[in-house]
């Protein structure tokens, strides 16, 4: 229903849901704030932040049962002088901060922040770490400092909420528990009488740990009863089940985060599932008055409660902007060293990265997709529509943002990714009559490259260079697009 498909609609959600059976389970509440740490953690504790930055645990409502907790934590580490390179065979020191090697508590990806969202980092970060129990370290390796052009648009409710940090792009570096960190400004140039740039202020290391992965969803065939119970959820005692499985209590922000897809899968759903192209057409042609559409068949897409995301995380409102007229293709920039059945416990990491670390209002990206060629809804609010981002400084508004998991500056990207975009921008673009192999006019919000006001032509499918003077996607990605635009086309019928 083309219509309802495309109308920005905000959902109140007072009902908490019983699912025998459950999946993702309920974790502490947490302020928005730059940092946070679990309340486990005394406030002596290395790493611990300050305490504005802590996390209480409330209790559940009245007459509730409360599920185990999967939240995962943030450790984050104020960086200290460098006095001299600690691998001599980098050559002559040069003004840094960092961390020397250290034990922390488990973590997965790691990222530095700093205090001015508005600073840049011109120079190097680069960190090693050791697996968990083990005793080997890695190899430095880089951390993409540029990472400014990913963010919300200059004069936003977002990005003025006081709360935004500057930041690097996230790593994942797997399950870890320790770590060493260096930070070097770019060298002075003599020739031009240039000195090095100093640093941002406030630099911090931040260890993030993604916490478990929801449960999995029960076979098709089990037994239990998965009806759907409503109860208000002011206190009120969840009604009785009669299979004799504790249910699983759902917040009113997860509650809210499935309703906005209800017209797409059940509440609470893990997974939308795929329709065919006939079946597709079917639902977009009723709207549409019995017109053709031009939109590609609706690919499985992993729900937010899928992946496992914590929506007491983010703010409670979902924000939208009129249409989506075209999609910018990322790389997360998080490395390529994640198996697909990590790929959640990477989403939940750079969630938390986003929203606890670098202080945007939830996740980045509208979409992710994996190296199997597995999509993900990102940002919350619906992933029929319009839901507004912060993926491409300048750009954010009427388009959308997929982030490819991985870094692909010098490495080829899975064809499974690529198919992946190609079948998601051939269904989203369609609902909003977009040709993925057309151009479309934007208007830019101020993005460096482009001054505020400014009237861009880009194509429909765009990488996030088109926007930003950035590597972004990736070179090896980017030459892939010009196949994706190919069949996204084809795939709606163009």
């Amino acid at each position: 229903m083309r219509a309802l498909l495309v109308t920005s609609v905000g959902v109140t959600c007072a009902a908490a849901l019983t699912l025998p059976l459950a999946a993702p389970a309920l974790s502490a509440p947490a302020a928005h704030s730059a940092s946070a740490r679990p309340p486990s953690l005394s406030p002596e504790s290395p790493g611990s932040g300050p305490p504005s930055a802590r996390t209480e645990a409330a209790p559940p409502p009245t007459g509730t049962t409360r599920a185990p907790a999967l939240a995962g934590s943030t450790q984050s580490l104020p960086l200290e002088p460098l006095a001299a390179p600690s691998d001599r065979s980098v050559g002559p020191a040069t003004p840094g901060q960092g961390l020397d090697r250290r034990t922390a508590r488990p973590f997965s990806l790691v990222g530095v922040v700093w205090d001015d969202a508005e600073a840049e980092l011109h120079g190097t970060v680069q960190v090693r770490t050791r697996a968990t129990g083990g005793t080997s370290w890695t190899d430095w390796q880089d951390v993409e400092t540029h990472n400014a052009e990913h963010a919300a648009d200059l004069g936003s409710a977002e990005r003025a909420s006081g709360a935004v940090r500057g930041a690097t792009a996230p790593l994942w570096v797997g399950d870890s528990d320790g770590v060493e960190v260096r930070v070097r400004p770019e060298a002075a140039d003599p020739q031009h009488r240039s000195a090095a740039a100093p640093l941002p202020e406030g630099l911090r290391l931040e260890l993030v740990d993604p916490g478990e992965d929801p449960a999995p969803e029960p076979a098709p065939d089990a037994p239990a009863d998965r009806t759907v119970t409503q109860a208000m959820f002011a206190g009120n005692p969840v009604p009785p089940t009669t299979t004799g499985v504790v249910p699983e209590v759902l917040t009113a922000e997860s509650a809210a985060a499935s309703a906005v897809n209800a017209d797409l899968a059940p509440l609470g759903a893990a997974v939308i599932p795929a329709l065919t192209k006939a079946e597709t057409a079917e639902e977009a042609a009723i709207v549409a008055a019995g017109a053709k559409p031009y939109i590609g068949p609706r690919p499985r897409i992993v729900t937010r409660k899928g992946w496992g995301a914590d929506e007491k995380l983010r703010e409670r409102d979902f924000a939208y902007t009129k249409s989506v007229k075209a999609a910018f293709v990322h790389h997360s920039a998080t490395g390529n060293n994640y198996t697909c059945k990590q790929a959640p416990s990477v989403l939940r990491s750079i969630y938390r990265y986003h929203v606890k670390s670098s202080g945007w209002r939830d996740f980045g990206y509208n979409f992710a997709v994996d190296k199997c060629g597995n999509i993900y809804e990102g940002r919350a609010g619906g992933v029929s529509k319009a839901v507004l981002g912060a993926h491409t400084l300048g750009f954010n508004t009427n388009t959308m943002g997929i982030a490819v998991l991985g870094t692909y500056s010098s490495t080829n990207p899975p064809a499974a990714a690529v198919t992946a975009v190609s079948k998601l921008t051939a269904w989203k673009l369609g609902l909003f009559g977009a040709n993925p192999k057309g151009k479309v006019t934007l208007v830019s919000g101020g993005s460096g490259k482009y001054k505020k006001g400014k009237k861009v032509k880009m194509k429909v499918i765009s990488g996030h260079r088109n926007a930003f003077a950035t590597e972004c996607p990736g070179e090896r990605l980017y030459k892939k697009l010009g196949k994706a635009r190919t069949s996204s086309a084809k795939l709606q019928g163009r």
